[in-house]
């Protein structure tokens, strides 16, 4: 982006898109803490996001392409696992996976105001990761909320991409999927990274791909090694496609 183009740019990030997007995530915690306080949260947790998501790739100028939809069977709820490139990567998987289900995010998010609130009415996961394994003990309590198609997403690497590139994946989500006995589907974001990556605070117009890669469809390795070993191959999946 050349320099004129970004002083434009930046001039349509504070006078449009700023006041919009903030405009836009109050008016969707609103409606989603008030829906799920009075209606189904498997609906008012999930949709006033989606369009939430859309609208905000919408005034981004970011073009969105999804391929491998019919990986997911309806109906079935599974463990979603993918790389973490952006936060567009939030707006990418709530606006365009199609299927109802819940976030696992970092205990911290719940302070925001609106977003943080919004996500607790809707019923994700918060977990605390000073506290290591036990903190997976909540899951047991919640089992009952993945039942009838709604599944969950979780980001394997644990925070955003420093350089690009794919990290190290943490055995959270694999735990969550053996002790749930839910198949997992592993996904790769592409152009997260380039349109806002994690040390810039607006993004730049560019396009985001989600591909959704085949199920597998059981996750119970006999030891360590044999988990390690698991693990490591779905991130190389997720690498080379």
């Amino acid at each position: 982006m050349n320099c004129i183009v970004k002083f434009f740019w930046i001039i349509y990030i504070i006078c449009i898109w700023l006041p919009l997007g903030i405009t836009a995530t109050i008016l969707c915690a609103i409606i989603t803490i008030t829906g799920c306080l009075i209606g189904d949260d498997k609906i008012w947790g999930f949709y006033p996001g989606m369009i939430w998501s859309k609208f905000m790739c919408l005034i981004s100028w970011t073009k969105v392409t999804v391929t491998g939809k019919e990986n997911i069977r309806k109906g079935q709820s599974y463990v979603f696992c993918s790389n973490h490139t952006s936060i567009f990567d939030v707006f990418l998987i709530y606006g365009y996976i199609g299927v109802p289900f819940k976030w696992i995010m970092k205990k911290e998010l719940e302070k925001i105001p609106f977003v943080g609130w919004a996500c607790k009415a809707a019923g994700f996961l918060f977990i605390d990761r000073k506290k290591g394994r036990r903190a997976f003990n909540t899951l047991q309590q919640a089992k009952n909320i993945f039942s009838g198609g709604v599944s969950l997403v979780i980001f394997p690497e644990g925070t955003r991409t420093r350089n690009g590139e794919i990290g190290k994946f943490k055995r959270g989500a694999f735990e969550i999927a053996r002790e749930m006995e839910l198949p997992i589907i592993p996904m790769r974001i592409d152009g997260g990274f380039y349109i806002m990556p994690y040390n810039r605070l607006y993004p730049y117009p560019g396009t985001l791909k989600l591909t959704i890669l085949p199920e597998i469809s059981s996750f119970n390795p006999v030891d360590h090694d044999d988990e390690t070993g698991k693990i490591e191959a779905i991130r190389e999946l997720i690498i080379n496609n």
